[in-house]
């Protein structure tokens, strides 16, 4: 096994998770805040996340895993543009095209837990992909009233869910092999 690419992944995917924990805090602590001005502060932090999917895409090792991480930040970036090339379109369009990105957010994260199910800490992924969908579902049930709440408390939701998958998964083997 080489040691310095696994260390390498690892990295990426802690730095990965805990940019993404520090995002969904934020946007559960301010929703009507975060709903506001969602327009602008949402899709910079959506496009920071899917480049940071798309450079920790290159630290996978296995095609499909690359392809997935790919995947993933092409949706994240996909949103994101969207959201900055029209800040004027309001908090409930945002709120649609935010729903949608959570749903294939949450589709890919199942593929990819398809992919790794064997491995320790995978499950985390399936957690994701599942919270991911029922937020989702919540969005479009309640769509438009919710707008105004549904996008900072849903998007930091699903950003924390996303963290914590990134963050546990690739320490779950290192605390197999020193269960002390």
């Amino acid at each position: 096994m080489n040691t310095s690419n696994a260390s390498g992944s690892r990295g990426w995917s802690i730095f990965l998770g805990i940019l993404l924990v520090i995002a969904g805090m934020f946007s559960i602590a301010a929703p009507f805040f975060a709903g506001i001005a969602a327009s602008a502060f949402f899709g910079w932090l959506i496009l920071i996340g899917g480049f940071a999917h798309l450079i920790y895409a290159w630290s996978e090792r296995g095609a499909g895993a690359v392809l997935w991480q790919l995947l993933i930040g092409i949706v994240y970036v996909v949103a994101a543009v969207y959201i900055l090339a029209r800040p004027t379109v309001g908090v409930v369009a945002l709120t649609l095209v935010l729903g949608v990105y959570i749903v294939l957010e949450g589709i890919f994260e199942l593929a990819l837990f398809s992919l790794v199910r064997k491995q320790p800490g995978s499950l985390w992924f399936l957690v994701d992909g599942l919270v991911s969908l029922l937020l989702a579902g919540l969005i479009f049930f309640h769509w438009p009233s919710s707008s105004f709440w549904a996008v900072g408390t849903l998007v930091g939701v699903s950003l924390l869910f996303s963290g914590f998958a990134r963050l546990t998964f690739p320490m779950r083997p290192r605390m197999a092999l020193n269960p002390a």
